[in-house]
């Protein structure tokens, strides 16, 4: 039986950079093939070239479909041959209903008229494709993202497709979530439907994947059947060398207490009820304090708030280097020696459409003026520095932050905050959408910044992570502390009851 979509000999070319080369895939009917390998292996560009984003005639090669050679000259080609692509950051319309969705730009007529019986209908049956229990009339807007994740998939069933190819498509998602996802992609195999399926995170892929094919820089490594290979020969193939510690996170000797908060209750809006309760915690030089809990725990409202950067302090009292703290700003915040980066890199974090060099300095215009003017030598100099000391993957600091990797652009997002020479660093979510060799970089760092006597606190949404890396582990329930574990007492079991709010404080 033919491929049902295969590439052969892919070679895609940008000035200056040979993106993919020689580069072969193919994907069976029913099958789900996982594609791994770091930021900026050509995954993307790989993609975008099978969905017809990079249109035939751009490219070296060719491209098959059920055997027969395929070109597609644009998105709507491929969509018509019946590939369809689910992103990271979903395509849909908040303000509009859950069907209005599903067949934005083909609604079902009745001569001129939108015939809205039959869109409510099959709405509701494709919805019960993908196992999703709400009305068809039901605003976008009011779904988690799990939901709007199978609400992608349902659209994308609906214009009959035949391979779906899912881009880091858990990043976002609760723990039920990812199961629900998963248990949706078997079924869909189950029907013969064809996934590509794009991850940095290994547990899932080996979960679900029949086949794994590793990419580094911008060649095929090797595809391997998914039950005769390991997690490790699958790293070893994407970084080209062997990791042997993960998380490279050794005993601390933590120093005095750099930033302690004490009670501290906090609301989302003036006048609004508390969404933080009572909360207390320290973290001292040299350590790191990790910070856990589900998905609406409250973990990045209580950073950005003691960050200056959301919400109404109720209650409590918070100290930074023995000094009372109470940021009305974020430029308040990194005066006084705290920075934060942020989850999400791409909205609170870079100037896509700037340069490398002006998002490295961005937050520390203050500390390179000489008198009214930025001190130009002494900025270049300073990004110089930083640009070496983090190995971004890029040709100068001219580059535009937009046109990099995940991982090089977290790079940039950490050496923005670390320009501002904080004392106390917050890292929420660092290692999100990054693959595992920028991964050890980021947990290098964290390791550079606590041997200097800096504090780091860390939230992860990954408990490996979060044990591997943490000195100490804070895990919030429903914005309250639900436990508090010392290094030697973690286990996942323990940090879940904590996460769930059924920890018994006293075991800690």
């Amino acid at each position: 039986m033919p491929a049902v979509l295969e590439a052969r000999s892919i070679t895609k070319r940008f000035p200056g950079v040979t993106a993919l080369r020689d580069v072969s895939f193919d994907l069976q009917p029913g099958e789900i093939h996982a594609l791994c390998g770091e930021n900026g292996a050509g995954k993307s560009t790989l993609i975008k070239l099978l969905s017809g984003l990079h249109p035939h005639g751009s490219y070296e090669g060719e491209l098959f479909l059920g055997g027969a050679p395929a070109e597609f000259h644009s998105v709507a080609d491929a969509q018509q041959a019946g590939l369809a692509v689910i992103y990271q950051e979903l395509a849909l319309v908040n303000e509009l209903t859950v069907g209005e969705n599903l067949f934005l730009g083909c609604e079902p007529r009745r001569g001129l008229l939108i015939d809205w019986d039959l869109l409510w209908r099959e709405s509701g049956a494709l919805l019960a494709r993908v196992g999703l229990d709400v009305a068809p009339d039901t605003p976008v807007s009011e779904l988690g993202v799990g939901s709007q994740q199978l609400v992608e998939i349902a659209k994308a069933l609906g214009k009959n497709a035949r391979v779906l190819i899912l881009d880091e498509p858990t990043a976002a998602l609760a723990e039920h979530e990812v199961e629900i996802l998963l248990n949706l992609l078997r079924d869909l195999r189950r029907r013969g439907i064809a996934c590509i399926y794009i991850s940095h995170k290994l547990d899932e892929v080996f979960a679900v994947a029949d086949r794994i094919t590793v990419l580094r820089d911008g060649a095929t490594i090797t595809t391997l059947p998914t039950p005769q290979t390991s997690r490790a020969d699958v790293i070893r193939a994407m970084v080209g060398r062997e990791i042997t510690e993960l998380f490279p996170r050794h005993a601390s000797h933590p120093g005095d207490v750099l930033f302690a908060v004490e009670n501290l209750s906090a609301s989302a809006t003036r006048g609004g009820s508390a969404r933080l309760h009572e909360i207390s915690f320290n973290v001292r030089a040299g350590e790191v304090l990790g910070i856990g809990g589900l998905m609406g725990a409250g973990r990045t409202e209580l950073l950005m708030h003691l960050f200056g950067a959301f919400g109404q302090r109720l209650a409590g009292n918070v100290q930074l280097c023995g000094r009372p703290f109470d940021p009305v700003t974020p430029v308040d915040a990194l005066a006084a020696g705290l920075a934060l980066v942020s989850e999400d890199r791409k909205r609170y974090g870079l100037v896509l459409a700037e340069s490398i060099g002006f998002n490295l300095s961005l937050s520390s215009i203050t500390r390179l003026r000489r008198g009214a003017l930025i001190d130009e030598e002494r900025e270049a100099h300073a990004n110089q520095g930083l640009f070496g000391s983090l190995r971004v993957k890029a040709p100068s600091l001219e580059t535009v932050v937009g046109t990099l990797s995940g991982g090089n652009q977290q790079k940039v997002v950490l050496g923005k905050a670390l320009m501002t020479e904080p004392c106390v660093v917050f890292l929420d979510e660092p290692t999100r959408g990054i693959d595992v060799g920028a991964k050890i970089e980021v947990y290098t760092l964290v390791n550079a910044l606590t041997a200097q006597g800096k504090a780091v606190v860390l939230v992860s949404s990954e408990l490996p992570e979060l044990m591997g890396m943490s000195d100490r582990i804070l895990m919030l329930h429903d914005g309250r502390v639900g436990g508090e574990f010392a290094r030697g007492n973690f286990t996942q079991e323990a940090l879940m009851h904590a996460a769930m709010g059924q920890y018994e404080m006293t075991n800690a």
